[in-house]
């Protein structure tokens, strides 16, 4: 099984990819490719831009990767209770590919935060909206208080609760 996992971050140290490369790693038998988002970046989606530009390839790549993966991890960041800019302007131009840019691929959908919320808000409206682009998300996890439930140095939740709802979500992906 091809896992395709990533943050929904642009950070270089974000805690968000360092949570679903964790958790797509306990996918049993897997082959785990991390993707960055940097690696996708784009002008800032418009209609105006969208016809003087037509489809980026950095768009035409990222929806064949989503495309090529069996399953796909994704862990959210919030940035002011919502989406982060630069996931939002990838998932804009690649929904113009396609309206169903996950393509019915079992998908984990996750988040963290440094603070108590564990970025719900954003994880909620990440689900709530996952089927209209065709998303068959089996399991979703906010872990709150990040630096307080993993170990930066060994790459692990130390929290056994918390890793044991990683675990369950990650035998749903098979």
């Amino acid at each position: 099984m091809n896992v395709l996992a990533f943050a929904a971050s642009n950070s270089k140290n974000s805690i968000n990819k360092k949570l679903a490369t964790f958790t797509a790693n306990l996918v049993a038998d897997a082959q785990v490719e991390v993707l960055d988002i940097n690696d996708y970046e784009m002008p800032i989606f418009s209609e105006d831009r969208e016809k003087e530009l037509g489809q980026p390839q950095q768009a035409k790549d990222f929806y064949q990767k989503l495309g090529a993966a069996d399953a796909i991890v994704i862990a959210f960041a919030e940035h002011n209770g919502s989406y982060t800019a630069a996931y939002k302007n990838l998932f804009d131009w690649t929904s113009r590919i396609d309206m169903k840019v996950f393509q019915n691929k079992p998908m984990l959908m996750l988040a963290t935060s440094p603070g108590p919320g564990g970025a719900a808000t954003v994880l909620a409206a990440a689900t709530g909206s996952a089927p209209y682009f065709a998303a068959d998300v089996k399991a979703s996890v906010s872990i709150p208080s990040f630096y307080d439930n993993f170990d930066m140095e060994t790459n692990a939740i130390t929290n056994q609760e918390i890793l044991e709802q990683l675990q369950q979500a990650a035998q749903q992906l098979k």
